[in-house]
């Protein structure tokens, strides 16, 4: 690997963060998005000295969102 190339794939992670940092910036102004992790079904035990927070329903969603959306892109990808 030369310099040359290096520079580019250091560019090109910029680029990618800078595409995720925005892509960040536009998912917390969603409204319906904010209530995530405060669905009922999350599981949130709080004691004296410690917390604990398992966000079961909201990863269910996040997972179902992220399995359509992946599905969609491959068969976009295989016409």
């Amino acid at each position: 690997m030369t310099f040359n190339d290096l520079g580019r794939l250091i560019i090109l992670a910029g680029i990618a963060l800078i595409l995720v940092g925005g892509l960040f910036l536009v998912i917390g102004r969603v409204p319906l998005l904010k209530h995530l992790g405060h669905l009922p079904g999350d599981i949130r035990i709080e004691g004296k000295n410690y917390s604990c927070f398992f966000p079961l329903v909201s990863m269910i969603i996040i997972s179902l969102l992220l399995s359509l959306a992946l599905n969609i892109v491959i068969r976009l990808i295989n016409r």
